[in-house]
């Protein structure tokens, strides 16, 4: 059987999961695929522009979430709209996320960063947890982003009386 040419990294933090790999193509779609249905995938969010189409992931119950931004810039407000979104609910349904964006190591690392600060990591504990299992991953701009990155408001579970 044929095998990924690089390995997807998965990322855990409690109830989260998040298994973060580079884009697929149509000639290797159907691989990803099965990473996914062996990791309990039902989301795929794309952060890049488009490289495969989406036919064998929707045959296999996954939904693929376009949320693209550019390389080399930082998520904007409704990409992390949209991220929250899917996260929140994979999180009620017990599933992983899996995030991509070309190679894998710059805008998906990124993405998962900003939910483990949100569940609340410290940044650079967020960037080191995310490195341990996706060596390479997050080069210096998008460090310096995580650095100052405000966590979500409104997404906790405490009440103030």
């Amino acid at each position: 059987m044929a095998t990924l040419p690089n390995p997807p990294s998965l990322v855990t933090r409690g109830p989260m999961k998040f298994l973060i790999f580079d884009s697929p193509s149509n000639s290797n779609c159907h691989l990803y695929v099965e990473v996914c249905k062996q990791h309990n995938v039902k989301d795929v969010v794309r952060v890049c522009e488009p490289t495969y189409d989406t036919t064998a992931m929707k045959e296999a119950g996954i939904t693929v979430h376009d949320l693209e931004y550019q390389d080399g810039t930082n998520p904007p407000d409704f990409v992390l709209s949209g991220w929250r979104t899917v996260v929140k609910d994979a999180k009620k349904k017990g599933t992983t996320v899996a995030v991509h964006c070309v190679a894998g190591l710059g805008r998906a690392p990124v993405m998962v960063c900003t939910s483990l600060i949100d569940s609340g990591m410290e940044p650079m504990l967020a960037v080191e947890h995310v490195r341990k299992q996706r060596r390479n991953a997050i080069n210096a701009s998008q460090l310096k982003y995580l650095r100052n990155y405000k966590k979500a408001s409104g997404g906790g579970d405490c009440v103030v009386m």
